[in-house]
């Protein structure tokens, strides 16, 4: 077996693996989505708070997709031996490795940037969105009550906002100690719950060790694949010329 024929092959299989890897995430976050209460029996002990401050279900479809797509790039590049599909397939990988890079540039050395980005975004979807589409609803109620916390950076996010305006005043119940109806913003006030940036953040802190590791995985294996992709796409201009 020559080596342009092993690459080959083990790009086929590694692509192979993501795009098996993207249908079970994919799956596991349809599951979580409409029944996640029989998911969180199942995983016990595991589901601890810690790892159930976002919305897993859709995480995981969103990731799941863009593997899924992206195990059937690399896999009909290579089978194919196609040259458009081998670049492609690099230049998805190469910006996804850069916007990586990028972010994790943000968040270390700019982090109060990085805070302004993320409350330009959260904010509006708290004063404008909660408590009238579903998703963000949800997503938050899974945060705050997971975490305890109350809106992004305090109670402060939900005054003025459509769900107070439409609920008589009152705020959501984890922005009070209580955790009761009705939130008024002077209890929610007296309470003082912490925001929930501060809250994922400290949790990041805590796991900085397992997160600095899954990232420095991820980082190596997107350098292979781009890597391999680009060997066998050198290699198919000295094979067709």
């Amino acid at each position: 077996m020559g080596c342009f024929t092993f690459v080959k092959l083990m790009m086929i299989l590694f692509n192979l693996l993501i795009f098996l890897g993207g249908l079970t995430l994919l799956a596991m976050g349809i599951w979580v989505t409409v029944d996640g209460s029989s998911f969180l029996k199942i995983l016990g002990p595991f589901s601890d708070q810690s790892m159930q401050f976002v919305n897993v279900g859709f995480f995981c479809i969103a990731i799941g997709i863009v593997l899924v797509l992206l195990g059937l790039l690399g896999c009909c590049g290579a089978t194919k031996e196609s040259k458009c599909l081998l670049l492609l397939f690099f230049c998805v990988i190469l910006i996804i490795f850069i916007a990586e890079v990028a972010a994790a540039v943000v968040a270390l050395a700019y982090s109060s940037f990085a805070e302004g980005i993320l409350r330009a975004w959260a904010t509006p979807a708290l004063q404008e969105e909660y408590g009238r589409e579903p998703v963000v609803t949800k997503i938050w109620n899974t945060t705050m009550s997971e975490l305890k916390c109350c809106g992004f950076t305090n109670y402060t996010d939900f005054v003025g906002s459509t769900f107070e305006k439409e609920n008589d005043g009152s705020l959501p119940p984890t922005c009070c100690w209580t955790n009761s109806t009705p939130c008024s913003p002077v209890e929610a006030e007296r309470s003082d719950v912490q925001g929930c940036f501060q809250q994922i953040l400290q949790i990041l802190k805590d796991h900085a060790n397992i997160v600095g590791g899954i990232a420095a995985g991820i980082g190596i294996l997107e350098i292979a694949a781009m890597t391999v992709s680009m060997y066998l796409y050198c290699r198919l201009d000295n094979r067709t010329s």
